[in-house]
């Protein structure tokens, strides 16, 4: 029994540290931290780099550090060259001042396997956090990513997913200079791998395999995607790569694609419209009518995609991204039917704001399962 439980306390959340908290796969990593624990990170940022006692206060309370702060494209290769490794120096310089065995997982990258610069500086930076964990007993766990993909990437740095999105997105062409294989790893499956191992730390090395694909195999299932999504039509969502894909390219559709406005027909007999169109997969779908002024939702999802459409009343579906202040709104009625995807790792809510009863059509990927509900309560 632990101290906690013997105590009749709640046991205690581990602290976790990650830096470079604002980048790519560190921001899904909160994001998933949020979803498996509530709050968040503790962020290491340039300040934390740049000045010892900072940096040091930091790390007095926390229990794990994923290490993610780093620089794989500069304007010259010195930068990155010099700048990795010196972000895993300053960060053990800083466990050997306060003395502590923190374990330490690494994010690391499969092109350390090769010999670029910016694969020989994620190397050098490994071997210097390894070199600590022998010199001081705490567990080093080198992460080997391979190709990441995921939801609000940078396009022309993060992925070349992310650039296609990006360019399909705005009506360009994305142009293949050269197709190579490409394995490709979700950041939320990432993210996973990473919170794991600094949950149940070991020293070693760590490979999550990614999907086998290609440059072409990828762009031409993102342009597939991009011709059902234009009309709001579905995938088959019941493969994950797909899904996954799907939820990256959707990212970048919102929020200026939204709403979604079905063709509406009508005869003597009445009125008909779509409200989902997709193949394969689970579904389930479901009506909930809402009293004036009360709200539903306040939360969010990491995988599944979900679909708001109002049939009877007025209200507005609010969104807000995980870690920002800013909420986007949609102001929605049954006198003009509008569909409204949720996208992943946005709080959203729908809020009945007229003075009858609010009746709206959710459509979701998957069958609701309370053991893995992927549904985490959050207030917009």
């Amino acid at each position: 029994m632990t101290a906690d439980a013997a105590a009749g306390r709640a046991p205690a959340v581990p602290r976790i540290a990650v830096t470079g908290p604002d980048g790519f796969i560190a921001w899904h990593t909160r994001c998933a931290l949020r979803a498996r624990q509530g709050g968040d990170a503790v962020g290491l940022r340039e300040e934390h780099f740049d000045d010892p006692d900072t940096m040091d206060a930091a790390l007095t309370d926390v229990d794990a550090i994923i290490h993610l702060a780093g620089v794989n494209r500069a304007s010259d290769d010195a930068t990155v060259a010099e700048v990795n490794p010196w972000l895993a120096e300053q960060l053990v310089a800083s466990l050997r001042r306060i003395d502590r065995p923190i374990p330490v997982v690494y994010g690391n990258s499969i092109h350390s396997l090769g010999d670029s610069v910016f694969g020989v500086a994620k190397r050098k930076a490994a071997d210097i956090l390894a070199g600590w964990g022998d010199e001081s007993g705490a567990p080093v766990t080198d992460v080997v990513l391979p190709n990441i993909f995921g939801e609000h990437g940078v396009p022309f740095y993060n992925s070349v997913v992310a650039t296609f999105c990006h360019q399909l997105v705005r009506g360009e062409t994305p142009d293949i200079k050269v197709d190579r294989e490409l394995p490709l790893l979700h950041v939320q499956r990432a993210a996973a791998v990473l919170l794991d191992a600094a949950a149940s730390p070991t020293t070693g090395q760590v490979l999550p395999a990614g999907t086998p694909t290609t440059v072409t195999g990828v762009l031409d299932r993102l342009s597939a995607i991009r011709d059902d999504y234009r009309t709001a039509d579905l995938p088959d969502l019941s493969d994950p790569f797909t899904r996954d894909l799907f939820n990256t390219y959707r990212s970048y559709t919102f929020p200026d694609d939204w709403p979604v406005y079905p063709e509406v027909r009508g005869d003597q007999r009445g009125e008909l419209f779509e409200t989902v169109r997709a193949p394969g997969g689970q579904t389930q779908v479901f009506f909930s009518t809402t009293r004036p002024g009360f709200t539903r939702g306040q939360h969010f999802h990491l995988h599944k995609v979900e679909r708001f459409l109002v049939l009877r009343g007025t209200g507005v579906i609010r969104l807000r991204r995980l870690f920002t202040d800013e909420v986007v709104e949609f102001a929605v009625g049954g006198d003009r039917p509008a569909i409204v995807d949720m996208p992943t790792m946005w709080v959203h809510s729908i809020t009945n704001t007229g003075d009858e009863e609010l009746v709206t059509l959710f459509y979701a990927d998957e069958v609701f399962d309370p053991a893995a509900p992927d549904t985490y309560p959050e207030e917009v």
